[in-house]
């Protein structure tokens, strides 16, 4: 299960890409490329400017309780570069295991950089699970729209429950520094809190390019329900549950599956655009001195390869 997980969860998410193209045809990915403007491209790096900071600070102030060394420009830089590996990688998450693994070898504790990191993207999502959830309640009709994606939803994560079994004993130290950081709760949430309204007006702008005419009343709950399933590791660079759930969501509310699907569409490519400046942070030239073996010297390799791999 550990060696096909991986497969099994870009094959997940290429599944549910392919069943909503089959179901909706392509015309809501049209529609989307056609809604985008120069102007909705330039609210989506400034928006992403305010989500990445807010996201480098709440990572600064962990790794700097850890006694880890890391400054806040680059914490800010190595967010942007993970962000942009993310949306063009498989699985979502490549990013944020190579910020983490390059954040530890500059450190000198790799095992620790990492759950900082691991920490860090689990007190953000943490608060877009409970907004999540909160709205998925206070809805009741929407929640049993939603049935059908609840429960793959809870199958996947029992599987990633069960491999974190295995790895128990990565995991007893990471709940050691949890509780090391357990006193910078208020900071994190609040930075998490912000981060959350960012990427929920990044949703809104994306909404109002499609023509949805909808309250924010309306629009806010099927959005954190997006959010909320984002939180899968079975996406493809961030596709897939959350355009199954938006569909699924728009139309519950009677505003269209496909306006839904359109407006997950146009939330991706703008996300991708606030992203940019990540690809910027991968021509910069630093490098990382990384030793080979004990009786080398250390040898300048990119960072973008990672210490070790």
């Amino acid at each position: 299960m550990k060696k096909l997980w991986p497969w099994l969860r870009l094959l997940i998410g290429v599944g549910i890409i392919t069943g909503l193209l089959w179901w909706h045809s392509t015309d809501a990915f049209v529609n989307a490329l056609h809604a985008i403007s120069p102007g909705a491209g330039v609210v989506a790096l400034a928006l992403g400017l305010l989500t990445t900071a807010l996201s480098a600070a709440r990572w600064w102030l962990i790794a700097r309780r850890l006694g880890l060394r890391l400054p806040l420009g680059g914490a800010v830089m190595d967010y942007y570069r993970a962000q942009f590996l993310n949306a063009v990688l498989p699985a979502g998450v490549l990013g944020d295991v190579h910020r983490a693994v390059s954040h530890g070898h500059r450190s000198g504790d790799v095992a620790r950089g990492v759950r900082a990191v691991f920490i860090e993207r689990v007190a953000g999502q943490g608060v877009a699970i409970v907004a999540g959830v909160i709205a998925l309640f206070a809805h009741p009709g929407l929640l049993s729209a939603m049935a059908p994606a609840l429960i793959p939803a809870g199958v996947v994560l029992g599987v990633v429950l069960i491999l974190a079994r295995w790895r128990h004993r990565a995991m007893a130290a990471t709940f050691a520094d949890l509780r090391a950081v357990l006193h910078l709760w208020p900071g994190v949430v609040g930075l998490s809190v912000a981060a959350l309204a960012g990427h929920l007006a990044l949703f809104v702008v994306a909404a109002r390019l499609v023509g949805s005419t909808a309250s924010l009343l309306t629009l806010l709950p099927l959005l954190l329900l997006a959010l909320l399933v984002m939180v899968l590791p079975v996406n493809v660079g961030g596709w897939g549950p959350r355009e199954a759930v938006l569909a699924l969501a728009f139309g519950a509310a009677g505003l269209g599956s496909a306006q839904g699907l359109t407006v997950s569409v146009v939330y991706g490519v703008l996300t991708f655009v606030a992203s940019l400046p990540g690809a910027a942070t991968l021509l910069l030239k630093h490098r990382e001195a990384v030793p080979e073996r004990r009786d080398q010297a250390p040898k300048r390799v990119p960072a973008l390869l990672g210490a070790g791999h």
